[in-house]
């Protein structure tokens, strides 16, 4: 009689459907690549609104191209003006969403390679925006396209849409969700893996002091800083005349020496230009900077200023209230919970005028607090200060909860495809998952990888591109069969 021979392994299905995804992923690499590269050329920082450009050109033309790619890769794309765009796949009334952005916050200074040259180097392509977000939202839409050509069977329409205003205020997915329903569930491809199912409240707001009294002796003409509230500045500078110049250079060194801080003093005339240097780090996690804005506070608290002056008042409260904090707690607000940890807060910007001098923060709740728990303790000493709250915008916590389908589903395809065993995150990043319903954050950062978002020489790698467009491409099959 005839045997036959007992398979070593036998692949269940959605074992031969990750092969089948991953084939195709791999012989798309190129191109993935390619395509990454020519969204981060451009350079979408937010701009001046313009008729189906509502937050600037850059933003607009970047949207644009991401449209063409969907195009030219052969999907159905749609523009909804200027505010937001996506590329689907598949038929249905509910649909499975991967929500990317492609707008991305100011270079900054400091870079080896240039920001919007998307060049490569060991491994590595560097630019703005390479992993805040448009490397995985390139990924997102050829995860699709593996998806469509493997001929896997799904019961859901899956759509990849590409926002161009989430480092600001969201505005559109505000514009998104009064003309279309929301996803039926999805992800965001913007924080980190093995996936977030909690975010900590946002809360951006300014104070600001009125400058009626001015100074005497040493004269401050302005004080400037900071490139965007979520950003740890890494820069800042005054501009003052002192009748002492060189005696106020000598003041400067002798600070940096004793403080350690990379603060200087350079002679212009008969003024002195203060110029702090900083590290630059995310507004989510600001422990990890040095903010260049406190830095010259510090410095300006120490100067022989006019203690009548109004100038001389708010810097004084600045540093009573933040210092180099960046947990609230001069604020009053040294909140904490398990889930969450510490509340954070970062003092992103500074813009003295001849009418007033504007502070403006990015502060970070833990998920278990209210928005009332932080901001009436808040404005109680700021006005005690002598300062006054404008342009407050609140963003409530997202907290998820860690048994349901769609973060079982996600931990279960990030743990296959890395052998690991991870365990859902928490953190004090904020993401479309807070605007956009029945999502959540998932990648695009490793366990154990750096944070380099919002920094110069922001870069991602290509092996990890790849491998997170395999992981969202049985993410999407996972979701949508």
């Amino acid at each position: 009689m005839g045997g036959f021979k007992v398979p070593t392994s036998i692949q269940t299905p959605d074992e031969e459907a990750k092969h089948r995804l991953n084939r195709i992923i791999d012989q798309d690499r190129d191109k993935l690549i390619e395509s990454v590269q020519e969204l981060v050329r451009i350079r979408s920082v937010k701009g001046d609104p313009k008729p189906s450009s509502p937050f600037g050109e850059g933003p607009a033309k970047a949207l644009d191209k991401a449209l063409e790619i969907a195009k030219d890769l052969g999907f159905r794309a749609a523009n909804l003006d200027g505010y937001i765009g996506y590329a689907e796949h598949g038929s249905g009334e509910d649909y499975v969403a991967v929500l990317g952005h492609l707008d991305v916050v100011p270079e900054g200074d400091g870079w080896e390679h240039p920001p919007y040259s998307a060049e490569i180097h060991e491994g590595k392509i560097y630019g703005r925006g390479t992993t805040d977000d448009k490397g995985p939202a390139i990924a997102a839409l050829y995860a699709l396209k593996a998806l469509r050509d493997s001929g896997l069977p799904i019961s859901k329409k899956v759509r990849v849409m590409f926002g161009t205003d989430e480092e600001s205020d969201n505005a559109d997915v505000s514009y998104y969700l009064k003309r279309e329903k929301p996803p039926f569930t999805g992800f965001t491809p913007d924080a980190f893996y093995p996936l977030v199912y909690a975010e900590k409240g946002i809360i951006n707001f300014d104070i600001f002091r009125d400058l009626f009294e001015k100074t005497s002796g040493v004269e401050i003409h302005n004080i400037r800083g900071g490139v965007a509230a979520n950003m740890v500045p890494d820069l800042a500078e005054a501009e003052f005349t002192n009748s002492d110049v060189d005696g106020l250079i000598r003041s400067c060194i002798e600070f940096a020496d004793k403080t350690g801080y990379d603060i200087k003093a350079e002679k212009l005339g008969d003024s002195v230009v203060i110029k702090s240097i900083g590290v630059a780090a995310h507004g989510s996690t600001p422990e990890e900077g040095k903010n260049a804005i406190m830095q010259l506070m510090s410095f300006l608290g120490t100067l022989p200023l006019d203690d009548s002056s109004d100038i001389s008042k708010a810097i004084y409260s600045i540093n009573k209230m933040v210092d180099m904090e960046t947990d609230g707690s001069s604020m009053g607000l040294a909140l904490e919970d398990k889930p969450s940890g510490k509340l954070s807060l970062n003092l992103g910007l500074v813009n003295m005028t001849d009418e007033k001098i504007i502070f403006t923060i990015n502060l970070r709740y833990p998920v278990t607090f209210e928005f009332d728990d932080v901001i009436n303790p808040l404005k109680q000493i700021i006005k005690d200060h002598g300062f006054w709250v404008e342009n407050l915008k609140n963003h409530n916590p997202l907290y998820f909860p860690v048994n349901s389908p769609l973060v079982k589903t996600l931990l279960n395809v990030f743990n296959e495809h890395t052998g690991s065993e991870e365990k859902p995150l928490a953190i004090g990043g904020g993401t479309y998952a807070k605007e956009m319903p029945n999502i959540v954050a998932f990648g695009p950062i490793f366990p154990g990888e750096p944070m380099v978002e919002h920094k110069p020489n922001e870069y991602i790698k290509i092996d990890e591109l790849v491998l997170s467009t395999k992981i969202y491409a049985d993410a999407l099959y996972q979701l949508a069969k």
